[in-house]
């Protein structure tokens, strides 16, 4: 990834200014953020990559500034005065443009609106510098990440029973089969909180994940009601889409100042890359099959409370890659636990979230802990998912997000004060 020298992007960057600053850059660029992920590839983990880049970036720039924190990885020494709305906005554009430069004419139109809301002068000009120097360094610390080797990683399918095969009806090869290998941004490993295996094929928890995806995850289920159907699809939209607007809910509704909600949203994507990454470890060093392939191809003599049925299909297109555990409901688990360490578990706040893949369809949550839930309960509802894989990639991603609280921007007053947490899961 090269970078325009900063001498180049702060005179672009200036030919475009001019007024007053906005609410929260932060939030206006986590928002041009996710509608440029929303419109490249669909490619989840290399979207929770990107968006904590993006966040890692602007944390640092705006932090540099601010010093409420400490540095996800970039301090800079900030000119006294320097615009942090304008390191903010400098900080997402250069690093949006460097991943996504097919989209670069609505970033560049994206970026001439925020500077446009910041008075020209001194300040604004430092506050560029400030953002374009933690950007540089940000991309230039991941760009050795393992990220595309991952992606184009080998990966031939295991024969025989219980291991995953590609799926109708495209049967597409193996998504990111490297990804668990990719550097992580909080975690030492993406092995480190690795699960044990699946339920084996002839144990009785492996058949009640058989029979109930079976029955209520099927494309005709008779025992799916309506309001289920319309979660399954909700949940479509990759996580990242629908866990940041619920988390800029709470923080528009509780005030968070330009460097806490830098911050909060740092850390939610910080410890939803690293979830993923922790969840494609599990998948292919358990290589699970999917429903869809299980259920068609049972084996009634290896577990007699299995029969198969030639002809199930999942209310859901199988996504291409192993089951076991789920990368939803590992993101899911992050979340959570980054949202109720920021915010408490009853944040006081209705959240009110839509979806893409659900036109029309509005879910209304009072927790961080039932929007996971129901992210659960969707891949499950969808006949994507055993169970099993949902409810232990959620722990896993539980045990991430709790890492991620513990060992990365924490509050410099409590640094001051020596009472820096170094706990949470090792």
């Amino acid at each position: 990834m090269k970078c325009k020298s900063p001498q180049s992007w702060i005179f672009a960057a200036l030919a475009l200014s001019s007024v007053a600053a906005r609410a929260n850059a932060v939030l206006d660029w986590n928002v041009t953020a996710l509608r440029t992920t929303a419109s490249a590839p669909a490619n989840p983990p290399l979207e929770g990559r990107n968006l904590a880049i993006v966040h890692a970036a602007m944390f640092d720039a705006v932090n540099s500034i601010v010093g409420e924190f400490r540095p996800f990885a970039i301090h800079l020494d900030a000119a006294k005065g320097a615009s942090p709305e304008a390191a903010a906005a400098a900080a997402a554009h250069l690093v949006l443009v460097e991943l996504y430069p097919a989209q670069q004419a609505t970033l560049d139109a994206a970026y001439a609106a925020a500077l446009a809301s910041i008075p020209d002068g001194q300040a604004k000009i430092d506050g560029i510098a400030v953002g374009i120097a933690a950007a540089g360094g940000i991309l230039a610390a991941r760009a050795s990440d393992g990220a595309a080797e991952a992606i184009a990683a080998p990966y031939r399918p295991l024969a025989g029973p219980g291991f995953w095969i590609p799926t109708p009806p495209a049967f597409l090869a193996a998504l990111d089969p490297g990804w668990g290998s990719i550097a992580p941004f909080a975690l030492k490993t993406g092995s480190q909180f690795r699960p044990g295996p699946p339920p084996a094929l002839d144990s009785r928890q492996y058949a009640r994940d058989f029979n109930e995806v079976r029955e209520i995850g099927s494309a005709t289920s008779a025992v799916r009601s309506q309001a289920q159907t319309d979660l399954a699809r909700f949940w479509v939209a990759t996580a990242q889409q629908t866990w940041n607007p619920a988390a800029r809910q709470v923080a528009i509704a509780r005030g968070l100042s330009l460097s806490q909600t830098a911050r909060l949203l740092a850390l939610l994507n910080l410890a939803s890359a690293d979830a993923f990454i922790a969840a494609w470890d599990a998948k292919y060093a358990y290589n699970q099959w999917r429903p869809l392939t299980a259920i068609r191809g049972a084996d009634p003599g290896t577990n007699p409370e299995t029969t198969p049925d030639p002809s199930w299909t999942p209310l859901l297109v199988t996504p291409r890659f192993p089951d076991y555990v789920a990368g939803h409901a590992a993101l899911a688990g992050a979340a959570q636990r980054v949202l109720e360490h920021v915010f408490g578990e009853g944040p006081g706040v209705t959240m009110v979230l839509t979806s893409a893949t659900a036109p029309g369809v509005v879910e209304r949550y009072a927790t961080f802990k039932e929007i996971a839930d129901s992210v659960v309960e969707a891949r499950v509802l969808g006949g994507i998912h055993w169970r099993t894989s949902c409810d232990v990639g959620r722990r896993l991603g539980e045990r991430v997000g709790r890492y991620a609280v513990h060992h990365i921007l924490q509050p410099v007053t409590a640094e001051r004060d020596g009472d820096v947490s170094s706990g949470g899961e090792d």
